[in-house]
């Protein structure tokens, strides 16, 4: 059985290569997707969240060419959780698409929750790259 996915998205008035700049660095992830962590720290193992369940390794898809910023949770006892990001050109903006996974122990409460702090996520980052000046 495949888990249920949703794909959330929302349009960015700025650039691609803008939007992508800003959103691809790890310390920038605070800033705007809370759902991830209020905190994300660089360690000797990598970048570190503290989350209601612990500390989690994130492990961030290296800067490309094809506005993918997927990365995945790794919290101690658990499995991994993959995060599908994209950015992609469309027409002078930016689409940023998040695809959920539900995940095996979520109920539907749980999920619609989950959906409702990702699309907060997405708004945070437009209101913010959208207010930042060019350049």
């Amino acid at each position: 059985m495949t888990a249920q996915v949703r794909h959330l998205s929302i349009g960015i008035a700025v650039p691609l290569a803008r939007a992508y700049a800003f959103a691809r660095r790890p310390e920038n992830f605070p800033r705007w997707a809370a759902g991830l962590s209020a905190t994300l720290h660089e360690s000797d193992d990598g970048w570190v969240a503290d989350t209601p369940a612990g500390e989690a390794l994130v492990l961030f898809t290296p800067a490309n060419d094809f506005g993918i910023l997927d990365h995945r949770v790794r919290l101690a006892g658990r499995p991994d959780i993959y995060i599908p990001l994209r950015m992609i050109e469309h027409g002078a903006g930016t689409e940023v698409i998040f695809t959920l996974l539900r995940q095996p122990d979520m109920d539907d409460a749980t999920f619609e929750a989950d959906a409702q702090a990702v699309t907060a996520d997405l708004r945070t980052l437009k209101a913010l790259l959208e207010a930042a000046p060019a350049g």
